[in-house]
């Protein structure tokens, strides 16, 4: 379980997060979803770390992130942030094992290969492994950076946007992996979405954030309402049954 309480983070006197209180459930896929500047990606990156707060508390299976060594927070969590852009020239087997170095420190062992080849092999990057990453699509390159994530072998993993860029069928992809991630590997994923329908989809948990503040947080049944979803996105919402579940239509 990831627990927040009363976190807050200040940027100016009209800038600011939280307070913020809340609870994700160990398993499964929770999707943060909101307007653009809502602080998503921000709560994301408190929770990993990456970005300190000035008050209150973040757990992790129990370990205050505040608190937690460094080298034991990166056993036990790992993040993707936006911004993937390596300057030197890396194949993707060499981007994945970069997910080891929590534990072999650069010095890949036999059973530090075997993880990265799970890894590839989960991401169907096999044929790839080899390639440059600059001779990659967008989204080939995306799941390489999602493979080097799952290859730090965590059991809490935190992705900031991973379908930017992406297209549909590329971004449907994606989300199939991250749904099989949490079903056959027992990860917990929290991921930041800016397409409500694929949270609907994928997620079993939805937490909408608005002006730096939770404000719903629950199931995609009871977060997929007309009135919900208006009040959360500030425009007009209806929310339809499609043959696949329920979809959030914008007027």
């Amino acid at each position: 379980m990831i627990t927040l309480r009363e976190v807050r983070k200040s940027y100016s006197d009209e800038v600011a997060i939280g307070p913020v209180d809340l609870q994700i459930p160990a398993g499964g896929i929770t999707a943060l979803v909101g307007p653009n500047g809502a602080g998503k990606s921000t709560l994301l990156t408190m929770i990993g770390r990456l970005l300190g707060i000035d008050a209150g508390a973040i757990e992790i299976a129990g370990y205050d992130v505040a608190r937690t060594a460094s080298k034991d927070l990166a056993r036990i969590v790992s993040i993707l942030r936006q911004e993937n852009h390596f300057i030197t020239r890396l194949t993707v087997r060499q981007l994945v094992g970069f997910g080891r170095f929590p534990y072999s420190k650069g010095r890949l062992t036999r059973a530090d290969e075997e993880i990265v080849s799970r890894a590839i092999d989960f991401l169907d990057l096999t044929a790839l492994e080899g390639r440059y990453l600059d001779e990659l699509s967008g989204g080939q390159r995306q799941r390489a950076y999602v493979a080097m994530v799952l290859a730090q072998d965590t059991d809490y993993v935190l992705l900031d946007e991973p379908l930017n860029n992406l297209d549909m069928r590329h971004s449907v992809q994606m989300m199939q992996h991250l749904r099989r991630a949490a079903a056959e590997l027992g990860r917990t994923i929290v991921i930041v979405l800016h397409d409500i329908n694929f949270a609907g989809h994928y997620a079993d948990h939805i937490c909408a954030v608005k002006d730096g503040k939770v404000v719903e947080f629950g199931t995609p049944d009871a977060i997929f309402t007309d009135e919900v979803l208006t009040r959360v996105f500030d425009t007009p919402v209806q929310v339809v049954q499609g043959p696949h579940g329920p979809l959030a239509v914008y007027y």
